[in-house]
């Protein structure tokens, strides 16, 4: 509204209510038109404090969470993160993982799951791919000969990886004997720090908590980590017809200091190619 200047003047002193109109030329507020002064904020009333059931938690940040914490964050800021993702048909493995479950124990295997086939096709497949296989430091990048594959795994402590030395010497079977004692190792508290290093290249499995998609983060130095989701039904084409079949999505994050988008595409193409195939692979 319009106000005039004396009564401006004595509403911000008094704090009385401006009404929207006023009785001067034109509309105008007067001092006459200025209502009752208006009650004075009431202050705002203290917060409840907090019962014991619902007190705040303070943790301090210390040891392994420490270490993980540090690690993230250093391979969030020193790296050029990419992740590409694809899915694949998991017919065949999810079929030859039922005929381990069927007979192979009468046959004395162990009880490789789909995480041991996905493990064994990707140090297969990295054969084909070496600057998947590598480190990145800064001014040079170091490709590696053999697999030293990080399996990163839950634990009670925190997030760990430890390291199958030569991964891409060993079978299937090999494969799942490997990862069993370190996994159980970890999960107890008594792995040897000396598995935790050495990594070349490292698989995250999140398929088993239901999550279909993910951006793995990379465990530099290495300069690629691969990420494996659960199995989900999809449409897909089959003689010129629609079928539904069990599908795994697989999430590879690269160092795009190090890998540009197209070998890491190539790759999970062969990858995918492989796992569609598996028992071919086996024999090869």
């Amino acid at each position: 509204p319009r106000v005039s200047p004396a009564a401006r003047a004595a509403a911000s002193a008094s704090h009385a209510a401006v009404p929207a109109a006023g009785s001067g030329p034109g509309g105008m507020v007067t001092t006459k038109d200025l209502g009752r002064p208006a009650a004075a904020p009431s202050p705002t009333p203290p917060a409840p404090a907090p019962t014991a059931s619902e007190a705040t938690v303070e943790l301090p940040l210390s040891g392994i969470r420490r270490i993980i914490a540090d690690r993230m964050r250093k391979s969030l800021a020193g790296t050029a993160q990419l992740t590409l993702s694809r899915v694949f048909d998991a017919t065949a493995i999810l079929e030859y993982r039922a005929k381990i479950k069927a007979g192979g124990e009468s046959m004395g295997l162990p009880n490789i799951t789909i995480n041991d086939m996905i493990a064994f096709a990707t140090v297969r497949t990295l054969s084909r791919f070496p600057e998947l296989n590598a480190h990145f430091l800064g001014d040079r990048i170091l490709r590696f000969p053999r697999v030293n594959l990080g399996v990163a795994m839950e634990t009670p402590r925190g997030l760990m990886v430890p390291v199958v030395r030569e991964a891409d010497r060993l079978s299937l079977t090999g494969m799942s004997r490997a990862v069993k004692p370190l996994a159980d190792a970890a999960r107890q508290g008594n792995i040897n720090p000396d598995t935790l290093t050495g990594g070349t290249f490292t698989i995250t499995n999140m398929g088993m908590l239901g999550i279909e998609t993910f951006t793995p983060i990379l465990n530099a130095p290495e300069v690629a980590i691969l990420g494996i989701g659960g199995t989900q039904l999809r449409p897909v084409m089959r003689g010129g017809a629609v079928a539904h079949v069990q599908c795994i999505a697989l999430s590879l994050t690269v160092d795009h200091q190090a890998v540009d988008g197209a070998p890491g595409a190539r790759f999970l193409q062969a990858l995918s190619e492989a796992l569609e195939r598996f028992e071919l692979l086996l024999s090869a």
